[in-house]
């Protein structure tokens, strides 16, 4: 203990010696050498192997650990009351920044952030301003989801209309503004390609369970959804199953999920994996937006779509071209809430 006191004591005087403002957010920070650098993360009770939002983060640490020569450290929550202890176990090391993967987890990072203001956090797919007291140590790395729900919901409808489908849908894992933004998207997008379309939409509160999303998915299906968007993590998988077993498509979430098979129409990114390492990297060099946001979005290539399936393919230019215009701004002020 008073071997890493004198660790910690060093490296704040080194810190002080070589800070640098930084930013419209008046925030400051030191270089800091790579390999006395710790990157956390804290996974939310959706697990490591979501093949989704937790996956990603966890593959952007090990790119971070492989491409920039940090340190990592990684817990797994198995419920919400791991949060807080897991939060603080990383600061108590001295982590030097700890990613909380998540919007469940705005009211753990409120407490430990104030408890521990030294630390720097980051909250994925979570505005920093969230965050009870708005603290100057928390970062957002937030999406613009509702782009990639646009450009999977234009490809069902670009698909319904060649097939004759009437009615598509998506499952949500909770009603929150990150899920809400991409289901949004979704039905923008398949209106502007189909008028015409119905949707039905519904919410598991629940991204771990997989019965409980393909319940909900068989359940449209049997109203007439002919394609599943799942917004739901681990729980979405369960949805994509029924997809599956019914004879629908189904559309995946965050990550690319193509490798489930040929149904999977395609899938919504968001590409987590790259903010965190992107994050990590900044912090090296001394940039941390202090109570602000860094923005993923097409035009920075931190969303968009996955593989097209054989279906989807016939429509990729035109597909493309949609992408094109919302990079270029001509499609804009894609809704973010469902009506």
């Amino acid at each position: 203990m008073k071997i890493f006191m004198r660790l910690s004591v060093a490296a704040a005087l080194v810190a002080a010696l070589t800070a640098l403002s930084i930013g419209a957010a008046g925030s400051s920070a030191s270089t800091t050498a790579a390999s006395k650098f710790t990157l956390g993360i804290v996974a939310d009770t959706g697990g490591l192997n979501d093949h989704g939002f937790n996956h990603l983060a966890y593959e952007g640490q090990l790119e971070a650990k492989a491409k920039l020569g940090v340190k990592i450290q990684t817990l797994q929550a198995t419920s919400s009351a791991d949060y807080v202890p897991y939060l603080t176990k990383e600061a108590e090391d001295g982590d030097n920044l700890v990613v909380a993967v998540g919007f469940d987890f705005i009211t753990a990072l409120g407490q430990v952030a104030k408890e521990f203001p030294k630390t720097k956090f980051a909250i994925i797919d979570t505005p920093a301003d969230a965050i009870a007291g708005k603290p100057k140590n928390v970062e957002g790395l937030t999406f613009e989801s509702q782009q990639s729900g646009y450009l999977v919901g234009y490809l069902s409808g670009l698909v319904s209309k060649a097939k004759g489908y009437t009615t598509i849908s998506s499952v949500g894992g909770q009603d929150i503004p990150s899920v809400e933004s991409y289901i949004a998207g979704y039905q923008a997008g398949g209106k502007a390609a189909d008028p015409s379309l119905k949707f039905l939409n519904a919410y598991s509160d629940d991204f771990a369970d997989q019965a409980k999303c393909e319940t909900i998915a068989d359940n449209q299906i049997g109203e007439g959804s002919k394609i599943v968007f799942q917004v739901a993590g681990g729980c979405g998988l369960g949805a994509l199953q029924a997809a599956k077993q019914k004879g629908a498509y189904g559309i995946g979430v965050d990550a690319d999920q193509s490798y489930l098979g040929s149904y999977i129409l395609t899938s919504a990114l968001k590409k987590v994996d790259v903010a965190v390492e992107a994050a990590t990297a900044s912090l090296l060099k001394g940039k941390f937006d202090a109570g602000g946001d860094i923005v993923n979005s097409v035009a920075t290539g931190g969303t968009g779509y996955g593989v097209l399936d054989a279906e989807g393919k016939k429509f990729a230019g035109q597909l493309a071209k949609v992408l094109a215009e919302i990079k270029s701004g001509k499609i804009k002020n894609i809704p973010v809430t469902v009506k």
